[in-house]
């Protein structure tokens, strides 16, 4: 329950982070709809959580050949959904230029609220487990 909490995280009094526009429960949904499918490969290891709110391939040995495709397309829509949403909530607060801000928020929630073992990357681009 916890770990779904990153699709709602506080920025700070001026953004309005659960913000809601028809795009972007759709893309809140898009990834809710994905993070079951991503759970095994964070878990493993072989994806974690970039210092800039996306997710990334960081170890592809812990992937199956035969999953390896399927995983990194998982990868790509992932990050193509997080990027618009980050974009769409500036936009939907009149603030295009928030975009970054909202992205460093939601970078360290999904950590924070991430299950112990979950690797990410520290500030300096290093990966870490959590």
């Amino acid at each position: 329950v916890g770990f779904m909490n990153f699709l709602l995280p506080p920025l700070h009094a001026e953004a309005d982070i659960k913000i809601n526009t028809p795009a972007i429960s759709q893309l809140r949904a898009s990834l809710k709809g994905r993070q079951g499918q991503l759970q095994p490969h964070f878990r493993s290891g072989a994806i974690g959580f970039t210092q800039n709110g996306l997710v990334s391939m960081r170890e592809i040995g812990a992937v199956s050949l035969r999953e390896r495709n399927m995983v990194k397309k998982l990868i790509a829509d992932e990050n193509r959904d997080r990027n618009a949403l980050y974009k769409e909530i500036a936009r939907a607060n009149g603030r295009p230029e928030w975009e970054n801000d909202i992205r460093k928020t939601f970078a360290r929630v999904w950590v924070e609220e991430a299950p112990g073992g979950t690797w990410y990357q520290n500030q300096s681009g290093q990966w870490q487990r959590k």
